[in-house]
């Protein structure tokens, strides 16, 4: 989007780039509304005792409390004692910053980001089948010239609008669109064939799909045979998937599994595409490992107009998972517990690679820790809401609660800055020049439209003053200063850090080395891997070979396993969650914007009418939810688009229409992905 400011107002214009092509959703179009609101945050909160209220304070005050408080728990109980908690909505220059700010200025092993509860799967699903992690290795206008084009728990029309327009003309062309969703959404209804599965049964329905195409022989042997391994050890798995079986497993019937394999492997081209309802699951990395073999034995992958690819979650979904946020991860996409990689880094960085800390521990696990004997007693939180966000969401919110000191940045009053001891108001979008990356691994510029209000720092300031502060011996501290000096070792510049991480990622699979500003700008956008100012990215991955030690894909042999909660006597029903269109994640922000507010006003539970007659319910009563774990509160929908065994509640809401009041915990043993896309729940009238 491009912004101008008028008479003190900011306003939303389009702007024709080769991914939208001018198309915003409504979030995007009202987004400048938070920018002035009145919930906007301009001073630091304090809480000067514990069940005591919030009341503004001073920088200097502010600052002081947190630096004294990650002191005392250091001191107290050593510096994995501190942990940080990162956002895959910070710019790739502030996720790059809070890693190196935990490994340099605290040292400390725990860091983690929301992301891991986004794509944690597909990432971990893409690097062992083709060395690498980017979500489309192609670009996002080739979805509109396959002949044949999977969605697997993807709601694109309602998470993603603009997105829309490549399957409405992919269609125009007489392509074919196929769904696989527990629920007929807004998507799904554009398809040419839905394929409504039982939630947890997608890896069933990929190995199936898999069965037709080696039966049929719409398998691609010459690509097999010279660009991958391990497709016996696959084909032999396949085998036990027969259509009929499957749809005892899945409820798709054996026809539809048979007219989507055909729609596949009789394509000329075809793109196979998985999102949060595929991979948030406890065995999501083999689901997604599931549908990679599809598109492996198809001949997919690095073949023209087709391939595999993953849907991002959140703003910066791709890039903030590349640059060190994550617990066992440093710049570049290099592993933590790699000498050379480590050795690498923190040359960049001034230190002795063995003063790095080791891995950490993913986010639910972190989390789940805070304020117990051998976790973290302090957390600070940047650009996240896991009060709302989190998995059994009643539990994390009581560890928040246990902890010695917690600290939120954030631009509103969210649910999880209204349990810290010290809130620090940061600056927006439109406030900050930085880059993010968007699913096709392409680096975006954001430019900052004003500076921000007075009272507010950006993240970078924040970071950097910190780091300043808890490098100085002496704690006893001179007044701040209006313009503190920085620390040299974590720069104010958006410009400098994205220098810096340059040189951090050279060499490393996300290589950012060659990118620039300026090329930024005058190309829109460069693709990673650029190792190179000379050389001119990669928008297509894959071509000749994989970035693995032999150059080929891996096939992995996976088996379909129920999901860790299955319905009971006590609990008969599924329970899925996902996405509106008018609200965004937690809510924290999209909540507050009237028009947003105006068109999903609040929460509500999807449910069949059949089964809402069994239960005595009508659309509009308000209904209860409960797991194992919790329960929600809101109105019924009625809908004969979800299955009668399952029901859909939104997770953007907080208070009693908390949907992650109800989720799992229960994690995928690869990416630690926790199970939000299926449980056990009864429901009943209010």
């Amino acid at each position: 989007m491009t912004l101008r400011a008028t008479d003190g107002r900011v306003e939303v214009l389009p702007r024709e780039f080769p991914t939208n092509r001018s198309g915003l959703c409504q979030k995007g179009w009202t987004a400048a509304e938070l920018l002035d609101h009145p919930d906007r945050l301009t001073t630091p909160l304090l809480r000067d005792r514990p069940g005591g209220a919030l009341r503004p304070a001073s920088w200097a005050e502010a600052l002081t409390r947190v630096v004294a408080g990650i002191r005392a728990v250091q001191a107290a109980h050593g510096r994995d004692a501190v942990a940080v908690f990162g956002g895959g909505g910070l710019t790739n220059e502030k996720a790059y910053a809070l890693g190196k700010f935990a490994r340099v200025a605290l040292r400390t092993r725990h860091i983690d980001y929301n992301g891991r509860f986004c794509m944690s799967s597909a990432a971990a699903a893409g690097s062992r089948a083709f060395g690498i992690d980017r979500g489309l290795p192609f670009p996002l206008a080739d979805l509109a010239h396959a002949d044949t084009l999977l969605l697997v728990g993807a709601n694109v029309a309602e998470t993603m609008p603009p997105l829309m327009r490549y399957l409405v003309e992919q269609r125009r062309r007489g392509g074919h669109l196929i769904v696989i969703d527990p629920r007929s959404t807004a998507t799904a209804r554009q398809a040419t064939l839905h394929l409504q599965p039982t939630p947890g049964t997608d890896l069933a329905v990929a190995n199936a799909l898999l069965h037709i195409a080696v039966a049929e022989g719409w398998v691609d042997r010459d690509y097999i045979a010279d660009r991958t391994s391990g497709f016996d050890a696959v084909r032999r798995v396949a085998a036990g998937y027969w259509p009929a079986r499957v749809e005892r497993l899945s409820g798709v019937p054996a026809a539809d599994l048979e007219a989507a394999a055909r729609a596949l492997g009789t394509a000329g081209t075809a793109i196979i595409l998985t999102a949060r309802g595929a991979e948030q699951h406890a065995k999501g990395v083999d689901t997604v490992s599931a549908f990679i073999n599809l598109a492996l034995a198809l001949g997919l992958p690095g073949r023209p107009g087709s391939g595999y690819g993953c849907l991002t979650g959140q703003g910066n979904g791709q890039g903030g998972r590349e640059h060190g946020q994550k617990a066992d991860q440093l710049p570049g996409y290099r592993r933590i517990d790699d000498p050379a990689a480590r050795a690498h880094v923190a040359g960049v960085w001034g230190v002795p690679p063995e003063e790095l800390p080791g891995p950490g521990v993913s986010a639910y696990e972190l989390l789940d820790a805070l304020g117990t004997p051998t976790g973290p007693k302090a957390l600070l939180v940047f650009g996240s809401n896991p009060v709302v966000s989190a998995p059994r969401a009643a539990r994390v919110t009581s560890r928040l609660r246990d902890l010695d000191l917690l600290v939120v940045a954030d631009l509103v009053r969210s649910e999880t800055a209204e349990l810290a001891d010290v809130v620090l108001p940061t600056a927006q979008w439109a406030e900050e020049d930085g880059t993010m990356t968007n699913l096709e691994g392409r680096v975006l510029r954001r430019r900052a439209l004003r500076e921000p209000p007075p009272g507010v720092r950006t993240d970078l300031a924040i970071i950097a003053e910190l780091a300043r502060r808890l490098a100085e011996p002496d704690p006893a501290r001179p007044p701040e200063p209006n313009h503190p000096a920085a620390d040299p070792r974590f720069p104010l510049d958006p410009r400098a850090v994205f220098a810096e991480l340059r040189r951090a990622s050279a060499g490393g699979i996300a290589d950012y080395a060659g990118v620039t500003w300026e090329r930024i700008d005058a190309e829109d956008g460069v693709f990673w891997p650029c190792p190179s100012e000379r050389e001119p990215g990669t928008p297509r991955l894959f071509a000749d070979r994989f970035p693995t030690p032999d150059g080929r894909a891996r096939f992995q042999p996976v088996e379909h396993r129920p999901a860790v909660e299955e319905p009971s006597p006590d609990y008969p029903l599924y329970l899925t969650t996902g996405r509106v269109l008018a609200q965004y994640q937690s809510g924290a922000q999209t909540r507050r914007i009237a028009p947003l507010r105006q068109a999903a006003p609040g929460a509500f539970v999807e449910l069949h009418p059949d089964l809402a007659a069994r239960l005595g319910i009508e659309a509009g009563d308000e209904v209860r939810v409960t797991s194992r774990r919790g329960e929600m509160r809101a109105p019924a929908r009625l809908s004969t688009g979800i299955r009668p065994d399952t029901v859909f509640a939104p997770f953007h809401w907080s208070g009693a229409a908390r949907a992650n009041s109800l989720t799992s915990d229960a994690l995928d043993p690869v990416s630690r992905m926790p199970e939000f896309k299926v449980c056990a729940v009864r429901v009943e009238k209010a």
